[in-house]
């Protein structure tokens, strides 16, 4: 045992040194014979440095793996990075910018060499990131969308569903993003309140008699008008139902027809129907076969169906469109209006509906599987409630677009023969058609959506399509730890691919996790420059700190309102473990094991006290209840072990009984260290090294067993009543300003034992202890319950008369900050405006005066 230890905690002086030690001696790969335990991590994009949101996940997960391998687990945790099509290539299309060059200028193969450079070196960046967390990821089967086993997968899940029909092309409308220029998924479209303009347009009878007026807050579109719309049932205009109309500007016929999509509600009830540019139009178009016209090029400016407008963007058209239209008399009236607008989830552009062909997964009947299994608590959702948010989306999917018009991705494994037409599809590059046997193939130039191979990550990091040894014994996964935002992106689709292609669930639990605020409650972003970056944290207080402070605050179902303030506090938790340890360390120096034989009360005290933190610890790490977890350990080491058990025996360190007391403090901080481990993985291993019952690595020691045989509920009340003694004798002292460090003479009204006597002395600093049944004169109730009174006598130590007057003042002032918190707390306003956390906070501080009134009033009570 290396017992020499440091005056002071210092993580940056131990966390590299542990975390290439651990490297070193493989303690991350699979070892025990246990059980397996398996989580694969949601793979962070390539696009920049990680967030306080990924620390958040990482750190939960690990908590988990550590957890469960110390527990005799044969565990993996599989780390991993996304190619992020589309984030990455704007990044790298945006860095291209910066230097004068276009993708389009440097070709495909010039691009993507370009792209890969890139992603390697974010790979390593990130990497580091993880590492500098504590993560206890097996690198040794780090993977990524885009290597070659997860390609392979990729290509075998589309030709399977292909060939059963399931992937189709066809002409739909789909979300186009005019900047990133690809299509996006109806997910990854984010929609925003916008100011608008609702513009009033007459639309003239064929007949000449009289015309239809229209709402729209598009106006440009109606270039591509084919038709005019009415709910049936309107009597407004139901028996208009079949009359032409002629569109302005562009002079086209088109007919009015009825729809029950027409919201009488809306405008003024009549709806112009552009199918090419919008989906609920588009489905009008469907169901009255209509014409479909494009207007728009991919660049959103107006192509030859748009006539003298041909040449415009899309916003310059809108503005030429209205002030035609008010020229010529069709323009009624603008209004303005709010309203909901779609834009690109990663370059924030509004995005167009087009009409486009496009590849597409069916997914209903991939969906059923998957609803069943959520339906019958197969796979579990924690908390429960997104079960409800998962199964509605479910109930209503929606086929999945995914071609991207991207080069970073995986290329769609299509070729179309030049000769004959013939679609070919195959895992691997063919060189000639199948059906007329051409060499003239030219591949899709699409990719593939990004999340189509994150939708495959549970089995595809595995090995799958291989028939690997850690596909057979790591799959299913146990947990899946990830946010809420993506659990139709990625979550809904892993489970049904993980059905269709494994016939297994792809994980048992879904956890997830809060979203990181500010401490405003604020969402991070960089508009706000309010993002905390976790590496700087890491730098400035420590992963471990950093680490407990997210446990400590990631309650089930709240979001986390992240102040720094509060990792500077766990650094200072941080010190105690450190510097108790330390102290145990130094009291070590002729440590010999006996057996825990004529325990005293303190010491029966804190080892039935341990046994139940290693319940309470184990319990809510089981239940994903996190913070449960970090608040029992932090109570037990703080208060119980630090405050009041190591302050108790400091004496008897230096009589006979000291070869006892040591072997208790081995045991309890050995079993600490054990439980703060996952949370704290670094200071714990740097201080369980020193401990004489330490072995190879904390990583891999046995995970503390509750011993029913050490619960001792009659020494824990004992003792529990002296700690309220002894903390209302203190209390006595700092409300009338007595010094702690000043001796009293205290009476009880009850025979105690000489034990008893001993630790009310030494902690208290008390010097008589006095028998009687009355209240002596000139002195302060400590503590009263049925069976025991304990005075604190005062003497010539305090004017009481003074003192009364002091108090009675002092509760004055401490009822008009209390009134002030009342009054916030009945403003109707201030509770439903203000963030949750700041009106906890204000509850909690109104009840912490409260009780120190009610402290005082008793005092003073006492002393008249």
């Amino acid at each position: 045992m290396n017992n020499e230890i440091g005056t002071r905690y210092d993580p940056q002086n131990i966390e590299t040194k542990w975390y290439k030690y651990w490297l070193e001696n493989d303690y991350f790969t699979p070892r025990n014979d246990g059980p397996k335990y398996s989580i694969v991590i949601p793979p962070p994009n390539i696009t920049g440095k990680i967030h306080m949101g990924h620390a958040l996940n990482i750190t939960l997960q690990d908590i988990l793996v550590r957890f469960k391998r110390m527990q005799g687990y044969k565990t993996l945790w599989i780390p991993g990075e996304d190619h992020a099509g589309i984030a990455t290539q704007t990044a790298v299309e945006k860095f291209l910018e910066t230097k004068g060059k276009k993708r389009e200028e440097l070709g495909r193969e010039k691009f993507l060499e370009i792209v890969w450079d890139w992603a390697n070196t974010y790979r390593n960046t990130i990497k580091k990131q993880i590492m500098a967390i504590g993560a206890s990821v097996d690198w040794s089967r780090e993977r990524f969308t885009l290597d070659d086993g997860l390609s392979k997968a990729v290509r075998k899940v589309f030709v399977s569903l292909y060939k059963k029909g399931l992937i189709y092309k066809g002409k739909y409308i789909v979300n186009w993003c005019p900047r990133c220029k690809t299509v996006l998924s109806d997910e990854e479209v984010e929609y925003h309140e916008h100011d608008g303009k609702l513009y009033f347009i007459k639309y003239p009878f064929v007949d000449g008699n009289g015309e239809i007026i229209i709402a729209t807050t598009r106006p440009e579109t109606m270039l591509g008008d084919t038709a005019v719309a009415v709910h049936p049932s309107d009597e407004r205009y139901k028996h208009l139902i079949g009359k032409e109309v002629i569109l302005p500007l562009v002079g086209r016929k088109i007919k009015i027809i009825g729809d029950v999509h027409a919201d009488p509600k809306f405008g003024t009830g009549a709806l112009k129907v552009t199918p090419a540019h919008d989906p609920n139009d588009y489905q009008i178009g469907r169901r009255h076969n209509l014409e479909f016209i494009n207007i728009f090029t991919e660049d959103m400016i107006v192509n030859e169906n748009g006539g003298k407008y041909q040449g415009l963007d899309r916003y310059e058209a809108r503005k030429a469109v209205v002030e035609d239209l008010e020229k010529e008399g069709y323009l009624m009236k603008i209004e303005d209006i709010k309203h909901s607008v779609g834009h690109c989830y990663r370059c924030d552009t509004v995005i167009e509906p087009m009409l486009m062909d496009q590849w597409f997964v069916s997914m209903k009947p991939l969906a059923k599987r998957a609803i069943k299994a959520v339906e019958e608590g197969e796979v579990k959702f924690y908390p429960t409630r997104w079960k409800k948010v998962y199964l509605n989306w479910m109930y209503e999917i929606r086929d999945w677009c995914i071609s991207r018009q991207l080069w970073w991705g995986h290329r769609i494994p299509i070729w179309y023969c030049q000769d004959c037409g013939h679609i070919n599809v195959s895992e691997t590059e063919i060189e000639k058609c199948e059906k007329c046997g051409s060499k003239h193939l030219k591949q899709d130039e699409d990719v593939l959506d990004t999340w189509f191979s994150s939708a495959l990550w549970p089995f595809s990091t595995l090995g799958w399509p291989e028939k690997t040894e850690d596909l057979k014994i790591f799959y299913p996964t146990d947990v899946l730890v990830t946010g809420f935002d993506i659990i139709f992106f990625w979550v809904a689709r892993m489970i049904m691919m993980g059905y269709e292609f494994m016939d297994e669930k792809p994980f048992k639990d879904v956890y997830i996790h809060q979203l990181v605020r500010d401490k405003y409650g604020r969402k991070m972003s960089k508009s706000l420059g309010n993002g905390i970056d976790p590496i700087e944290i890491i730098d400035k207080y420590g992963a471990d700190p950093m680490r407990f402070t997210l446990a400590l605050m990631a309650a089930q179902g709240r979001d986390i309102n992240l102040d720094i303030n509060y990792i500077d506090n766990n650094k200072k938790f941080a010190n105690k473990i450190w510097n108790a340890t330390r102290f145990v360390i130094l009291n070590l120096d002729d440590y010999k094991e006996v057996p825990l034989d004529n325990l005293k009360l303190a010491d029966r005290w804190i080892l039935s006290r341990t046994q139940k933190t290693i319940k309470n610890v184990t319990k809510a790490i089981e239940n994903y209840e996190f913070n449960i977890a970090a608040k029992a350990i932090y109570n037990f080491f703080w208060d119980e072990l630090c405050d009041w058990y190591i302050e108790s025996v400091k004496p008897r360190l230096k009589t006979e009984e000291r070869h006892l007391v040591q072997n208790v403090l081995v045991k309890v901080l050995d079993t600490s260290l054990k439980l703060l481990h996952p949370f704290m993985p670094f200071i714990t291993e740097e201080l369980w090294q020193k401990l004489p019952v330490a072995s190879e690595s904390i990583t891999i020691s046995k995970w503390p067993e509750y011993e029913e045989t050490l619960i001792d509920n009659n020494a824990e009340n004992h003792f529990n009543l002296l700690i309220a003694i002894i903390r209302g004798i203190r209390n006595v002292k700092a409300e009338i300003n007595i010094p702690q460090s000043k001796k009293v003479n205290i009476t009880i009204n009850n025979e105690i034992s000489d034990e008893d006597k001993l630790y009310i002395k030494f902690l208290a600093n008390v010097d008589n202890i006095s028998i009687s049944d009355s209240k002596p004169e000139k002195s302060a109730n400590a503590y009263i319950d049925s069976d025991i009174e304990v005075y604190v006598e005062l003497g010539d130590l305090i004017d009481i008369n003074s003192e009364i007057e002091r108090l009675t003042k002092k509760i004055e002032k401490l009822e008009r900050d209390a009134e002030k918190f009342r009054k916030k707390l009945s403003n109707k306003k201030f509770l439903e405006g203000a963030p949750e956390e700041i009106v906890n906070e204000t509850k909690e501080k109104l009840k912490n005066i409260e009780e120190k009134i009610n402290k005082i009033k008793l005092l003073v009570d006492s002393l008249k």
